[in-house]
This record gives structure tokens, C-alpha cells and sequence, in this order.
């Protein structure tokens, strides 16, 4: 399998242009940073403290070239074979401990929208259960054989549960490639809280087709069905964002691209030919099993010379995401586990150039927060080891005091926001001027939702910043967070729950502010932005995860996205599929197994 020219060369100069881009960037922030230490003198933790500036700038340059990537190179166009598939799709759903209804109401929702396709005889469709529950497990059972009744699915749809859920999602995705792979072409592969239209699904298998060489082809799942505050937020920029930032990401991945573990689709024998996966020597957190499997399995799928393609353009995938803080923190504590073990793996022969990037690319979207955070103390302490100022340097009767360089100091500030920033403004601006501001509520409500999501998240970033920082702690003192369930409820915390989560934080920032009042003055306003927020982060977390902040918004029609004024209708589907399996429930009295399940 040979990859086409063109398109590898032109990825790759678009690599080198970014790369480049992303140096230049960096090495000035620190030349400029480096400028400033130097005026009161220079000493040994000056030199951490660039090396800090410099890793941390490097980052929000890197982010920042993706989003203008995404603005500059538009995708290309992808071909699709035409008529009817020449291969099957089973349609997965790994499921663990979750709430049962939304899940089965969700698959209810996705079996219908292939069903109005003419080739939905193409597809079945796998619930694969690696619940240990045994009551939400007899749960499972009920809602699939109303569901087998309902669609009168005989044939078609197929429920199996793992009595020991072994490597977690990937073994669950193991043991169907071994049991059932064989009878399928493609597989396509969701979460719980997946959402697909069926004419997606069957876009996918027909890029797929019209390409022999493509492993994997990820979509761009949009986040939907948050009505917090928080929630709100997310969904506005993802949805104003995102397709942009995915665009950069395709723009420089090239055939090399990503994987996120769901809303995928995925040739069955290219992935069981390639992405076996032994557990890493040594005990957790490090070792064990890969928690983060599909970063690895894209690597190892590219490793062996298929195609792995992030198309932006595909439309009618959605999923749901933590409404408020303290679950999304709980989600990234498992990402961060995972991705931290990558580090294991970055050695791994045979591995494409740009597979090993992402993957440390993976790595340091968790180390960036602790590397701001020892930035942010060594400052603190710089003023108190600096060594005392000389006056007279020996060839002049006359003091030589030290130049204030004030004004570096604030281009050096600017221009650190404006790289988190500016993308955003681009985006923003290319909106209003393509004339797509209704979708988000018509230009001014864009703008203001625009200031509201910049202002929201420079307020939220130090809270997230301490909730990586202790992830990336617990990981290194050898702390495994095991795999918990994630929370599907509207979102909202309780004041305790959010007090319980964040007390710790409160006293980091307090002791911040305190310190540097009595200690280092001259710092004191600077680090306000971040100790504040910190103070009151409880506060700001249980606000952030209310419902009423979240509706009094969208009645304002601020973080307005498309679907506020145009519904999904593969959402409204669920919903009905969710309040007909409410009115329909009956006792679980079901001894024995079901017939027509999966073994």
C-alpha cells in the first residue's frame, strides 16, 4: 500500500510551515522574557524560569497555528463510492454500568435512522456490555429485548456482556473482533452517549469504499443535549470552534491523522491485523493495560500503511460531554492516565513521525497546566534569591542602575493573550463576515457570547490548570484513578459537592495572594487573574453548573449554537425513544438468558 504523493508532500510542507511558525513564536516570548528577568540581574532559577516560559509558549503556539491552519486550508474534497455498500458495518456500542435508558434510547434512535436508509439490511448492530453491576445488568437485558421487540430486530441487533472486562474498552472491542469480526467489512464504532444519522453512517462506509488504503475515518462528533451554564459554553465553542481547529488538525495530519475511541469507522481486519495491543510491563498507573487505546491504535494502523483521516466535513455526529466541572475534571483524570502512559510508548519501532507527535502532543496537554503552575511559583520565588543589584560595574565612577523593561513585560503579556485569543477573534470575524452569525443567534448576541466565552474561560483556566496539575501528581506518585462511570444526569452540583471538590484550590490561591502581599509586592497585581479565581472556585464551580444559569441563557439567546433554533432531529428521536421505554417499562422477572443475544 503506497501513499499518494501529492498529498503526503503537500501535509508535510504544511507540517514544517507550522513547526516553523510555532518556533519563531516561542523564541521570541522568550527572548522577550529573557529580556525582562535580566533587568534586576541574572541567576540560576532565571534560567528555569525561561525554560518554563519557553515549553508553555510553545504550547499555546502550537494551538494557536492549528486554529489558523483550519482557517487557511480548507479540507479536501472527499471521494465516496456510489450505490450499495459491497460490505457489512456492525454498528458498536461498548457499554459499562451506565444509566440504561438514555443509552438504549440512544442506539433506538440510531436503528431508526438507518432504518429509513434502502441499504439498512448493510447493518447490525452490538450492544457490548462490560457491565458489573448485576442489577443495571438485568436492566440491560429488559431494554434490549423491548428493543429486539420494537424494531422487531431479530437478526440484526445483538446483545453480549463479558463476565470479566478485561482491558476495558479496547478488550471489549477485542473480544467482538474474535467472536463476530470475521462476518463484517467495516465496523463502526460509539460511545454510550454517541449520536449518529444514518445517512452519516452510510457517508462513512461509502469514503471508505472508495478507498482501499483507509483504516479509519473519524468524524467530528458535535457536542449537544447541556443545558448548565458550563455546558453552554462548551457547546458554543465547540460549535463555533471546532470544525476549524479540526480542520488545522487535518491539514497537517494528512494520512497520519487521529483517532478519538468513538463516532469512527473502522475497516474490521485492518484493526485486527494491526492494533493488538499486550498490556505494558509493571503495575499501574504506568503499566497494565493502555488506558488511552485509540491514540495508539491510529499510531499502529499508520505503522502498517493504512490511512487514518479526520474529515471535518461530515456532519450528523454528535455526543454528550460532562455539564459541569467536577465531571469533566473526573474525565480528564482517566485522559490524563492514559496519556501520561504514553510516554512508554513513544519509542515503539516503526511508528510514523507525525504518530509519535500526536502522541506527545497527547502528553503535554496534561503537563502544560503543572509546567504554568512551577512557572507561575518560581516567579513567586525569583525576587526573594535574586542576587543583590551592583551599581558600579568597575569601569565607571558613576552607578549603573538597572533599565526597567516595563514596557517588554507588558508586550510580552499581550502577546501571550493574544495568542490564546486571536485564532478565536479570526473565527469570529470569518463568521460575521460569511454571513453565519444567525446560526448563533445573529452578529451582536455572537459578539457578546464571544466576550462572555472569553471572559468565562480565562476565569475557569486557573481552576482547570489545579485540577490537571493534581491529575499529572496522582499519576507520578503511582495513584491509579481505575475506570469510573461518567455521570449522564442534567449536571448541576450541589454547593457541598462543589466546596468538597475545589476546598483545596480556595487555600492554594489564598496562600498565593497572602504571600505575595507580604513578600514579593511588586507581584501581587499580576498574580491576581490567577489567585482569585482560585480563592473562589467553589463558587465559580457550583455557579458555573447551574441550569438556571444555563436557561436564563439561552432565553437571552447568548452561547447560542445552531441547534438552539434547529434541533437535532436524531435528538428528538432519542428523547421519544427514551419516554416510550419509560411508559413501557415492566418488571425485570427474566430467569435465564435471552434468546436471540449474543453469546
Amino acid at each position: 500500500m503506497q501513499p499518494d504523493g501529492s498529498k503526503v508532500r503537500s501535509a508535510g510542507r504544511r507540517r514544517v510551515a507550522m513547526v516553523l511558525a510555532a518556533v519563531c513564536l516561542t523564541t521570541a516570548a522568550s527572548f522577550m522574557f529573557a529580556t525582562v528577568v535580566q533587568s534586576d540581574g541574572f541567576d540560576r532559577l532565571d534560567v528555569v524560569r525561561i525554560a518554563l516560559m519557553a515549553v508553555a509558549a510553545f504550547w499555546l503556539a502550537w494551538g494557536g497555528c492549528i486554529a489558523l491552519f483550519g482557517i487557511l486550508f480548507p479540507p479536501d474534497a472527499a471521494t465516496a463510492a456510489d450505490g450499495r455498500p459491497q460490505g457489512r458495518t456492525a454498528i458498536l456500542m461498548p457499554i459499562y454500568n451506565e444509566a440504561t435508558g438514555p443509552v438504549f434510547a440512544r442506539l433506538a434512535a440510531i436503528m431508526k435512522s438507518v432504518g429509513t436508509l434502502p441499504e439498512a439490511d448493510c447493518f447490525d448492530f452490538y450492544i457490548l456490555s462490560d457491565t458489573t453491576k448485576s442489577d443495571v445488568a438485568l436492566k440491560e437485558q429488559c431494554a434490549y429485548r423491548q428493543l429486539l421487540i420494537r424494531h422487531r430486530a431479530g437478526g440484526r441487533l445483538f446483545y453480549r456482556r463479558r463476565e470479566q472486562n478485561i482491558g476495558r474498552k479496547a478488550g471489549n472491542i477485542a473480544d467482538f473482533l474474535e467472536t463476530s469480526g470475521g462476518a463484517y467489512e467495516y465496523m463502526l464504532v460509539l460511545d454510550a452517549d454517541s449520536l449518529m444519522d444514518g445517512e452519516t453512517i452510510l457517508e462513512m462506509v461509502r469514503r471508505m469504499e472508495a478507498d482501499p488504503r483507509l483504516g479509519l475515518l473519524q468524524s467530528l462528533p458535535q457536542i449537544i443535549g447541556l443545558k448548565t451554564l458550563y455546558g453552554r459554553l462548551l457547546q458554543f465553542a465547540t460549535s463555533l470552534y471546532g470544525p476549524y481547529f479540526a480542520r488545522g488538525l487535518a491539514a497537517v495530519q494528512g494520512e497520519e491523522g487521529t483517532f478519538w475511541g468513538h463516532n469512527a469507522l473502522i475497516r474490521t481486519r485492518a484493526f485486527a491485523a494491526a492494533c493488538g495491543m499486550a498490556p505494558l510491563q509493571g503495575k499501574p498507573p504506568f503499566g497494565g493495560h493502555i488506558l488511552s487505546h485509540d491514540t495508539v491504535e491510529a499510531a499502529l494502523l499508520a505503522r502498517d500503511g493504512w490511512k487514518v483521516r479526520l474529515d471535518p466535513d461530515l456532519t450528523g455526529s454528535y455526543e454528550e460531554a460532562p455539564a459541569n466541572m467536577v465531571d469533566y475534571a473526573k474525565r480528564d483524570r482517566r485522559w490524563c492516565q492514559g496519556n501520561l502512559q504514553h510516554s512508554r510508548i513513544l519509542a515503539a519501532p516503526r511508528l510514523k513521525f507525525w504518530s509519535r507527535i500526536s502522541i506527545l502532543q497527547g502528553i503535554f496537554a496534561y503537563l502544560a497546566s503543572p509546567i504554568w503552575f512551577l512557572f507561575l511559583l518560581t516567579s513567586l520565588t525569583a525576587p526573594l534569591v535574586a542576587p543583590p543589584p551592583v551599581y558600579f560595574d568597575g569601569y565607571s565612577p558613576f552607578p549603573v542602575f538597572p533599565h526597567p523593561e516595563t514596557a517588554t513585560a507588558l508586550a510580552l503579556l499581550f502577546g501571550l493573550v493574544a495568542l490564546l485569543i486571536l485564532p478565536k477573534l479570526l473565527l469570529v470575524i470569518r463568521t460575521l463576515a460569511g454571513g453565519n452569525a444567525k446560526a448563533f443567534g445573529g452578529p451582536a448576541r455572537l459578539v457578546f457570547s464571544f466576550l462572555i466565552e472569553i471572559l468565562l474561560t480565562s476565569i475557569l483556566a486557573p481552576i482547570l490548570m489545579m485540577f490537571h496539575c493534581r491529575s499529572v501528581m496522582q499519576v507520578f506518585i503511582g495513584a491509579d484513578s481505575g475506570w469510573p462511570t461518567a455521570d449522564r444526569d442534567d449536571g448541576s452540583l450541589p454547593l457541598g459537592a462543589a466546596i468538597s471538590a475545589t476546598w483545596w484550590m480556595a487555600l492554594t490561591g489564598a496562600a498565593g495572594v497572602t504571600f505575595s502581599h507580604y513578600y514579593v509586592p511588586e507581584l501581587f497585581y499580576w498574580l491576581l487573574p490567577v489567585a482569585l479565581p482560585l480563592v473562589f472556585a467553589p463558587l465559580l464551580v457550583w455557579m458555573t453548573s447551574s441550569v438556571m444559569l444555563g436557561e436564563v441563557s439561552r432565553r437571552l439567546g447568548l452561547l447560542a449554537v445552531p441547534f438552539d433554533a434547529r434541533p437535532v432531529a436524531i435528538a428528538a428521536e432519542m428523547h421519544s425513544a427514551l419516554m416510550e421505554s419509560e411508559t413501557q417499562q415492566k418488571p425485570l422477572d427474566m430467569p435465564g438468558p435471552i434468546a436471540g443475544a449474543a453469546a
